[in-house]
Protein backbone atom coordinates (compact mmCIF):
# COMPACT_ATOMS: atom_id res chain seq x y z
CA UNK A 1 0.00 0.00 0.00
CA UNK A 2 1.33 3.44 -0.94
CA UNK A 3 1.62 6.19 1.66
CA UNK A 4 -1.06 8.28 -0.06
CA UNK A 5 -3.47 5.34 -0.01
CA UNK A 6 -2.77 4.73 3.66
CA UNK A 7 -3.29 8.42 4.41
CA UNK A 8 -6.63 8.43 2.61
CA UNK A 9 -7.85 5.21 4.21
CA UNK A 10 -6.99 6.34 7.73
CA UNK A 11 -7.77 10.04 7.32
CA UNK A 12 -4.24 10.80 8.46
CA UNK A 13 -1.83 13.18 6.77
CA UNK A 14 1.18 11.83 4.91
CA UNK A 15 3.34 13.97 7.18
CA UNK A 16 1.93 12.25 10.28
CA UNK A 17 2.48 8.82 8.77
CA UNK A 18 6.11 9.71 8.16
CA UNK A 19 6.35 10.94 11.75
CA UNK A 20 4.87 7.67 13.06
CA UNK A 21 7.47 5.80 11.05
CA UNK A 22 10.24 8.06 12.31
CA UNK A 23 9.11 7.37 15.90
CA UNK A 24 9.22 3.60 15.33
CA UNK A 25 5.44 3.20 15.50
CA UNK A 26 4.80 2.22 11.90
CA UNK A 27 6.92 0.11 9.56
CA UNK A 28 7.28 0.42 5.81
CA UNK A 29 9.34 -1.21 3.12
CA UNK A 30 11.25 0.83 0.60
CA UNK A 31 11.13 0.10 -3.10
CA UNK A 32 14.12 0.58 -5.39
CA UNK A 33 13.05 4.18 -6.09
CA UNK A 34 12.80 4.92 -2.36
CA UNK A 35 9.00 4.91 -2.27
CA UNK A 36 7.37 3.61 0.89
CA UNK A 37 5.08 0.58 0.86
CA UNK A 38 3.04 -0.51 3.84
CA UNK A 39 1.70 -3.95 4.73
CA UNK A 40 -2.01 -4.65 4.55
CA UNK A 41 -2.32 -4.35 8.35
CA UNK A 42 -0.98 -0.77 8.33
CA UNK A 43 -4.44 0.87 8.49
CA UNK A 44 -5.23 -1.08 11.67
CA UNK A 45 -1.86 -0.11 13.15
CA UNK A 46 -2.49 3.56 12.37
CA UNK A 47 -5.93 3.37 13.99
CA UNK A 48 -4.37 1.83 17.11
CA UNK A 49 -1.72 4.56 17.20
CA UNK A 50 -4.38 7.26 16.88
CA UNK A 51 -6.46 5.67 19.62
CA UNK A 52 -3.49 5.58 21.99
CA UNK A 53 -2.62 9.18 21.14
CA UNK A 54 -6.25 10.15 21.83
CA UNK A 55 -5.81 8.57 25.28
CA UNK A 56 -3.02 11.07 25.92
CA UNK A 57 -0.10 8.67 25.65
CA UNK A 58 3.22 9.96 24.29
CA UNK A 59 4.75 8.28 21.25
CA UNK A 60 7.62 6.78 23.26
CA UNK A 61 5.07 4.97 25.45
CA UNK A 62 3.01 3.95 22.44
CA UNK A 63 6.11 2.39 20.87
CA UNK A 64 6.45 0.20 23.96
CA UNK A 65 2.72 -0.58 24.11
CA UNK A 66 2.12 -1.52 20.47
CA UNK A 67 3.41 -5.10 20.79
CA UNK A 68 0.82 -5.62 23.56
CA UNK A 69 -2.13 -4.07 21.73
CA UNK A 70 -4.61 -6.65 20.51
CA UNK A 71 -6.46 -6.54 17.19
CA UNK A 72 -9.53 -5.09 18.92
CA UNK A 73 -7.44 -2.19 20.30
CA UNK A 74 -7.34 -3.35 23.91
CA UNK A 75 -4.02 -3.59 25.72
CA UNK A 76 -2.84 -6.89 27.17
CA UNK A 77 -1.99 -7.16 30.86
CA UNK A 78 1.72 -7.04 30.08
CA UNK A 79 1.47 -3.22 29.98
CA UNK A 80 -1.19 -2.62 32.62
CA UNK A 81 1.35 -0.95 34.95
CA UNK A 82 2.27 1.52 32.22
CA UNK A 83 -1.36 2.43 31.62
CA UNK A 84 -2.06 2.78 35.34
CA UNK A 85 0.99 5.03 35.74
CA UNK A 86 -0.25 7.34 32.99
CA UNK A 87 -3.73 7.33 34.48
CA UNK A 88 -2.33 8.38 37.88
CA UNK A 89 -0.38 11.16 36.19
CA UNK A 90 -3.51 12.35 34.45
CA UNK A 91 -5.45 12.28 37.73
CA UNK A 92 -2.69 14.35 39.36
CA UNK A 93 -2.84 16.94 36.57
CA UNK A 94 -6.64 17.12 36.80
CA UNK A 95 -6.37 17.71 40.55
CA UNK A 96 -3.80 20.46 40.02
CA UNK A 97 -6.02 22.08 37.38
CA UNK A 98 -8.99 22.01 39.76
CA UNK A 99 -6.91 23.82 42.39
CA UNK A 100 -5.75 26.35 39.80
CA UNK A 101 -9.33 26.87 38.62
CA UNK A 102 -10.52 27.42 42.19
CA UNK A 103 -7.82 30.06 42.74
CA UNK A 104 -8.70 31.81 39.50
CA UNK A 105 -12.41 31.71 40.30
CA UNK A 106 -11.68 33.45 43.65
CA UNK A 107 -9.74 36.16 41.82
CA UNK A 108 -12.59 36.67 39.35
CA UNK A 109 -15.13 36.82 42.19
CA UNK A 110 -13.03 39.39 44.05
CA UNK A 111 -12.59 41.50 40.92
CA UNK A 112 -16.34 41.43 40.24
CA UNK A 113 -17.05 42.43 43.84
CA UNK A 114 -14.84 45.50 43.39
CA UNK A 115 -16.72 46.47 40.26
CA UNK A 116 -20.10 46.30 42.01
Amino acid sequence: MKIGDLAAETDTSVRLLRYYEEQGLLASHRLAGGHRRYDTDAPAVVRRIRSLLDAGLPTRTIRDLLPCVRQDGTVALCKLDTLEQHLRGLDDRISALRETRTSLAHLVTAARAERA
